[in-house]
């Protein structure tokens, strides 16, 4: 997934830095994503719900607000509406690069942000809110002891995540008067409302008050398990795949032509989690599934395995040649089942040294139906010409190229 780092004026004319990824092939949507209070664009759920995304051909834009992350500013100098006129400011760097976004994703007060910056984006087709507080005066709790001092003094330094902040009395006066519930009403754009209902943070009435406000065409998602940060690297990946088929009903993710010589398209495998072997398998923009090693080699366990997918081939090759013949014959076959297994383990065949060069696979065939033992002898021979059996046992050339290396986040 190849990452521009970018910088663009933000609403004072303080660069703020910025991440866009991008898909290896052509851009199906764009998306533009806010960040949460105090976090940054480099956040966990940020970087992995952006990758995600990516891989399914969505460049994804993801900024650090004005005062925090590597942007300029005075975050002191900041609130609740120049957050809005940053994402304001992303969106015209985008429409500027002929992709204005189509999908505006906010997290936290940043989903607040964005709901109300969505009514100043007449191109956009989508919002998502991720645990979005309603009231964005919701999030003056994190700091609710330093109040006092805030209104007295005009400012105070309050510690936020082990972070010092200035927090002005203006940001709070800004806060308060930030009224979302026509902003919502008058949405142009479907919505999607993404939460937690344990979210500690901001509580899932928040949820529902949006919801509640808001026009059709819009959508709820319930974030069991999830933290309020979205932290849990399974919870980003559903977060991401929700809004990739979510995203479909309104905006057209047209696949791309597959290239001259791949006529079924390309697969592409991305490393998920550099720190272990879970590896993303995309085939287009509709299917995915993940690949990864058993627990015991280091894996997660939470995909098949190489050998797995390899196997998954050839029974699934299998069951649909023999479907095909019987159908064309015209004989009852009624249910078809595969098993397969393979003599070698992946990671160890993978061990420096191995000696074991030999694959054999096991296929256990069962059929049902009111079949002759001619037509069952046939069906039989039939089975070993399916494409992938041929494939393997003919072997097969593979022609590798080395890309640049793409840049990637941290």
């Amino acid at each position: 997934m190849p990452t521009e780092r970018i910088t663009f004026p933000g609403h004072d004319g303080d660069q703020l830095a910025a991440r866009l990824d991008l898909p290896d092939g052509p851009v199906l949507a764009t998306a533009l994503f806010a960040h949460c209070f105090t976090c940054s664009k480099d956040i966990p759920a940020a970087r992995r719900i952006a990758a995600r995304l990516a891989n399914m051909g969505i460049a994804v834009l993801r900024f650090d607000f004005s005062g925090l992350g590597h942007s300029q500013g005075e975050f002191a100098n900041t609130g609740f509406t120049s957050n809005v006129a940053d994402i304001g400011a992303a969106a015209a760097y985008l429409a500027g690069r002929d992709m204005a976004p189509d999908l505006l994703i906010g997290h936290s007060l940043g989903g607040a942000a964005a709901l109300k910056a969505a009514g100043e984006m007449p191109g956009l087709r989508a919002v998502v809110t991720l645990a979005a507080p309603f009231d964005p005066g919701h999030v003056a709790h994190h700091f609710s002891d330093a109040l006092p001092a805030i209104l007295r003094d005009g400012a105070a330094e309050v510690d936020l995540g082990g972070r010092p902040f200035t927090i002005s009395r203006a940001f709070l006066e800004d806060l308060s008067a930030s009224a979302m519930t026509d902003a919502i009403h008058n949405l142009s754009a479907a919505l999607l409302v993404m939460h937690a209902p344990r979210d500690e943070i901001v509580g899932i009435e928040n949820a529902s008050q949006i919801f509640l406000a808001a026009r059709h065409p819009k959508s709820f998602v319930t974030l069991d398990g999830a933290d309020h940060l979205i932290s849990r690297a399974e919870d980003a990946e559903y977060v991401a795949e929700v809004i990739a088929a979510w995203l479909a009903r309104y905006v057209a993710l047209r696949p791309p032509a597959p290239p001259p010589g791949a006529p079924e398209g390309i697969v592409r495998v991305s490393e998920v989690d550099p720190a272990g072997f879970l590896q993303d398998v995309q085939s287009g923009p509709h299917h995915h599934i993940f690949a990864d090693e058993p627990e015991a080699y280091g894996g997660t366990n939470r995909g098949l395995t190489p050998y797995g997918l390899l196997a998954a081939g050839l029974g699934a090759c299998t069951s649909m040649t023999l479907r095909m013949f019987a159908r064309r014959k015209g004989w009852p076959l009624t249910r078809i089942s595969v098993d397969v297994s393979h003599d070698k383990v992946h990671a160890q065949d993978a061990e420096t040294g191995s000696r074991n060069r030999i694959d054999r696979f096991h296929r256990k065939i069962r059929i049902a139906g009111p079949l002759d033992a001619a037509q069952t002898a046939r069906l039989l021979e039939i089975a070993d010409r399916c494409p992938v059996h041929r494939s393997l046992e003919q072997g097969a050339e593979v022609v590798t190229t080395l890309r640049e290396a793409a840049d990637t986040p941290p």
